[in-house]
């Protein structure tokens, strides 16, 4: 039998896999994580349900008068404080979106950097595989041809 040539053995010589999230995390400013706060805050059900409650409450008491009319109908100081909570709030929820955006792109480059590992370690496991299919075809041949001489070398007239 031939000798038989296996790849050299496949060395990790890459860095750990790291969490992103969590070096993005330790990366945030005050102000980035009061924008992510914020947009939180107002993207819930719970923000929805209570504003809507308090515009309800508002309309009903300037509506009925039950207190004096601080805001009557159209509603312009309401609709002063709802363009004011948007105007502050946009901004900051785009910051936030901004920001999601960047690490996002820190993902997707670390699953990039991570997938092309992968694949090399792939590629020296099947480069193993392949040598090692080489020796068991090997081996079979021998073990065959050795059958064979065995079967023909024994006595006929037994």
């Amino acid at each position: 039998m031939k000798n038989a040539r296996f790849p050299a053995p496949y060395r990790h010589e890459h860095p750990p896999v790291q969490n992103v999230n969590q070096i993005a995390d330790t990366r945030l400013t005050r102000g980035q994580k009061a924008a992510d706060r914020v947009a939180g805050t107002v993207g819930s059900w719970w923000f929805i349900i209570t504003q809507s409650i308090i515009l309800v409450v508002w309309g009903v008491l300037n509506l009925t008068a039950w207190v004096r009319h601080w805001d009557p109908y159209p509603f312009i100081l309401m609709n002063l404080v709802l363009s004011l909570q948007a105007a502050y709030t946009a901004p900051v929820i785009m910051m936030s979106q901004n920001r999601q955006a960047e690490r996002d792109r820190l993902e997707a480059h670390n699953d990039y950097q991570i997938n092309q590992q992968a694949e090399e370690e792939v590629r020296a496991i099947l480069e193993h595989l392949a040598a090692q299919n080489e020796v068991l075809e090997e081996l079979h041949r021998t073990l065959n041809e050795l059958k064979e001489n065995k079967v023909g070398a024994l006595p006929t007239n037994v």
